[in-house]
């Protein structure tokens, strides 16, 4: 419990639903701050890593090994667990089945990839630090999910 010491000192004062989203405030500007040291929110740098065939740049390659390597321990030590350290219920994903909505998805997402250089999180990071065409794209990104929305409600 010694590990957990800061976030005790972070809690003084708070209760439940505030110390929630002080955490989630903390995760997200530390996962932003990952986002900009390692270059995911230059588009540049996803284009040249994209670009097998001309000026390929595999320093991504090493962030998202990374990326799994630190994925791979969470969930590892997250399966072992019944609540998340501050106590809330932990739900992990259930499903492990490759369907035509997960076929349809991964691959409108790979090509917004592709074409925009962005994924939503480093967009929203860029967006933040006055990047015009991440404005672009989390805005055509929101569109997408409203008309997603729109679609299903309808269905």
């Amino acid at each position: 419990m010694q590990a957990l010491a800061p976030f005790s000192l972070l809690a003084t004062g708070y209760k439940g639903h505030d110390m929630n989203r002080l955490t989630e405030f903390l995760v997200g500007l530390l996962f932003g701050l990952g986002l900009i040291l390692s270059g995911m929110t230059d588009p540049g740098k996803i284009i040249g890593f994209l670009d097998v065939f001309g000026a390929w740049d595999p320093s991504l390659a090493f962030v998202m090994m990374g990326a799994i390597a630190v994925g791979f321990v969470a969930f590892a030590l997250a399966k072992k667990r019944t609540t998340t350290i501050l106590g809330g219920a932990l739900r992990l994903p259930t499903a492990s089945h490759i369907d035509k909505r997960l076929i349809i998805g991964s691959t409108v997402f790979g090509i917004g990839w592709g074409l925009a250089g962005f994924c939503p999180g480093p967009a929203l990071v860029s967006m933040a630090s006055g990047q015009i065409q991440a404005l672009w794209f989390v805005s055509a990104m929101v569109a997408g999910m409203l008309a997603y929305e729109a679609f299903e409600r309808g269905r």
